[in-house]
């Protein structure tokens, strides 16, 4: 694990993004909250949360973060069969939250999967990834 004792805190914030495409029965499902295992994005959203709070414990050399804020957005796309996942974490601390955004969206992908494999088994999680990162020695924003 890296040292960051030597650094200043200063304000971070990070956001992930990621895709999971179904099929027009499952998304039909979805948006209208007819999954059998409730509302699929309620429980994504919980998730990804709980998820992103834990990142420490399944990302070996990760940090424990004082996490000041999580955000979970999912856009619904009738015409891509498509859920979008946004996730966006906050902290004041000496390392980023790139990891706990990213896990935020893989777990929230992942419970869509779950809740929905009943119906179709063929669920794509695809394009998981760092949007942008602000705070620390450098800033980044996909292009």
């Amino acid at each position: 694990m890296v040292d960051v004792g030597g650094k200043e805190a200063t304000l971070r914030e990070a956001i992930a993004g990621g895709t999971v495409l179904v099929n027009a029965e499952t998304f039909g499902l979805i948006a209208r909250g007819e999954m059998k295992k409730g509302d699929v994005l309620a429980v994504a959203q919980v998730a990804g949360i709980m998820a992103a709070k834990r990142t420490p414990e399944i990302i070996p050399m990760c940090h424990p973060i004082a996490i000041s804020g999580i955000d979970i957005a999912f856009s619904p796309d009738a015409e891509r069969c498509a859920i979008d996942i946004k996730a966006a974490v906050r902290c004041k601390g000496e390392t980023g939250v790139e990891m706990e955004a990213l896990t935020a969206v893989s777990a929230a992908a992942l419970t869509i999967y779950d809740m929905c494999k009943s119906v179709q088994r063929d669920i794509e999680i695809s394009n998981i990834r760092l949007l942008r990162k602000s705070g620390g020695k450098s800033d980044f924003a996909e292009r």
